[in-house]
């Protein structure tokens, strides 16, 4: 008889437990979606660059030499073509892949492929500025004003990101137009060694962007979000129609 005064004050506490314990199992089911990280494709910390790379040739020591030694013979040994071809390249962009791609490959013609290559290019970027600032290499025309073409290039040299944003860009646009896969893969091999060409980076730098793209691309390929924003993509490029030759 005691406890039923007791019973009736617990009872209208109910409610609130029942609605404690439901929040309580929707939270469980919470962590994944925050340790899927910022990004809709590259998990938190993935690749781990640092990881991955082995630290670039050490200032002063016979490595750095040799690096800058090569540097310099690309660089001297550049034609008028290639000179040309690195500085359309400057600035980079999706198509800047037109020449191995076609005329079909233009603005405004792939929204669902430029829109998925915008956010890859915005992911890779976070992951290249983490070995970058970590490692400050300074570029090889702030070493050797001989190397210097044009205004000085701000921010490190290790790694390259045209070299890196090449390999991975190429990686994806080669299974979506494979077909031009050979040229589309050469094209994005050629942002990187463009960039020593006119001094903006050493091998070493392009070398390391490669391996760090190839990296960011297996990295994509086991995501499902950009699994299904892919599948988009190809649908798209599939159903496209050649544009009529002039």
């Amino acid at each position: 008889m005691k406890l039923k005064p007791a019973l009736r004050r617990a009872s209208p506490q109910r409610p609130l437990s029942l609605f404690l314990g439901a929040l309580f199992i929707v939270l469980l089911a919470l962590p994944p979606l925050f340790a899927a990280g910022p990004y809709p494709y590259l998990a938190a910390g993935q690749p781990d660059a640092l990881a991955l790379l082995a630290p670039p040739p050490v200032a002063g020591s016979p490595e750095q030499a040799a690096d800058l030694a090569s540097t310099l013979a690309i660089f001297n040994a550049r034609t008028p073509a290639e000179e040309a071809a690195a500085n359309a390249e400057e600035h980079l962009s999706i198509f800047c892949f037109a020449p191995a791609i076609g005329t079909n490959f233009q603005a405004g013609r792939f929204p669902e492929t430029e829109a998925l290559l915008k956010e890859v290019e915005k992911e890779t970027s976070a992951v290249v500025g983490i070995p970058k600032s970590f490692y400050q290499r300074p570029r090889p025309s702030l070493v050797d004003s001989r190397l210097l073409l044009g205004a000085p290039e701000s921010g490190f040299s290790y790694p390259s990101g045209h070299s890196t944003f090449g390999t991975v860009e190429a990686a994806v646009l080669a299974e979506l137009f494979p077909q031009h896969a050979d040229a589309i893969l050469e094209a994005g091999r050629n942002f990187g060694w463009h960039r020593i060409l006119t001094g903006k980076h050493y091998p070493t730098d392009v070398y390391a962007g490669r391996v760090l793209g190839r990296a960011i691309v297996r990295e994509l390929k086991t995501s499902p979000a950009f699994q299904h924003d892919f599948a988009q993509c190809a649908t798209e490029v599939a159903a496209a129609r050649p544009l009529p030759q002039p």
